[in-house]
């Protein structure tokens, strides 16, 4: 088996996030996933067709910004991880958020790991 490591960077969303008054509006939130990715093969065509495509991650963490309001920073993290996990071939996967504009001197976030069941 060929193990990849397959990175999603500081994507940046408005969303609804939090527990206080001046959280109703959206807010900026950056998301980092790390998704451990397994195939049979390492990829020898150079074609997508033979590895993930994470195109499936960002649309997804963008119509969950669009659909859904969360309360906690814990709740958006296990809703990403969902997302990766399923696809079959991730085995386990690394979530972070990040709330850049609540404090004028620092950044508040959270990170989760999930690993595939079995």
């Amino acid at each position: 088996m060929a193990e990849y490591t397959t990175i999603l960077e500081g994507l940046a969303v408005m969303i609804r996030l939090g527990i206080h008054p001046h959280e109703v509006e959206p807010q900026r939130v950056l998301v980092t996933v790390e998704m451990t990715v397994g195939y049979d093969r390492p990829p020898t065509a150079d074609s997508i067709a033979e590895v993930l495509d994470y195109d499936f991650v960002r649309t997804g963490i963008r119509a969950l910004a669009a659909e859904r309001r969360f309360a906690l920073q814990e709740t958006l993290c296990d809703a990403v991880a969902s997302l990766c996990l399923s696809d079959e071939r991730v085995q386990a996967v690394r979530v972070r958020t990040s709330k850049t504009d609540i404090y004028p001197d620092a950044v508040i976030g959270c990170e989760i790991r999930r690993r595939r069941n079995g």
